[in-house]
């Protein structure tokens, strides 16, 4: 353990040599050499999920050698200043789900009107036990919901999307990032896939519930809300995906309750 432990520490520190500022981390706006991969990087991924073009992190460029921002907090984090969520954040009431760990003291920097961070299981006595399948708030309480990666663990994605929306303002958004395959026409989960070893072959990861196809925006917009998805090349045109560490495929996944 010791040794994969000095590994890492080793890696890290090499990837931070940053001689011809190959990479560059928006959150702790540092250069690097490269990005750490996530385990044995996309190669390493389960066959199915290669064979389906899963969308989701960019497993080759996942975390940042010094500060450990992973790839879909600095797109988010992206996305959120290019949308102008992040500079207009100081009127709004947040509610943040799994709230990672960098991004979110960003957010609290920016002194939001009303900032909750929440987690099924938290780990931080700062963040509140929320259960996105009941959330204990009145009808209408906050102006945006971040809930990032969330979905694809949830036992049923229908009734937490139904109190997403229940609990968003007119006019508020929620962030709902969550991995997906384009040629996958329709989400899918088997009750039979009932392992962690079935559920990262089916689904790419031993926690997930269901692999999202193409049919994730019908998903969410079926409870009313609105889509206002952008795309990198949309949002992000003058950011090259790679230099950045982020995945170019994998679209803003933004939503809100029209009037």
């Amino acid at each position: 353990m010791r040794k994969i432990k000095l590994y890492k520490i080793l890696r890290a520190l090499t990837a931070r040599v940053s001689i011809f500022r190959k990479h560059y981390c928006v959150v702790c706006e540092h250069h690097a050499d490269t990005f750490l991969p996530y385990r044995s990087g996309w190669q390493g991924a389960p066959p199915l999920m290669r064979v389906l073009d899963l969308i989701g992190s960019n497993l080759d460029q996942f975390e940042c050698p010094w500060c450990s921002a992973h790839d879909r907090e600095r797109h988010l984090l992206m996305y959120m200043r290019a949308s102008g969520i992040f500079d207009n954040i100081q009127s709004m009431s947040v509610l943040h789900f799994a709230p990672e760990q960098r991004l979110s003291k960003l957010i609290f920097s920016q002194n939001p009107a009303r900032y909750i961070k929440c987690d099924l299981y938290p780990t931080a006595p700062d963040t509140e036990r929320i259960d996105i399948l009941a959330i204990p708030f009145m009808d209408k309480s906050f102006d945006l919901i971040i809930a990032n990666h969330i979905l694809e663990h949830v036992v049923d994605d229908t009734k937490a999307l139904q109190e997403v929306w229940r609990t968003l303002k007119v006019g508020g958004r929620a962030i709902l990032q969550t991995p997906y395959s384009q040629k996958l026409h329709h989400t899918w989960s088997d009750p039979g896939i009932d392992t962690d070893n079935a559920c990262l072959q089916a689904y790419g990861q031993e926690d997930h519930v269901r692999l999202f196809g193409r049919d994730i925006f019908e998903r969410i917009t079926s409870v009313g809300l609105e889509s206002c998805v952008s795309t990198h090349d949309q949002l992000l045109p003058q950011y090259d995906p790679k230099e950045y560490g982020v995945n170019g495929k994998e679209p803003f996944f933004l939503f809100k309750r029209p009037a």
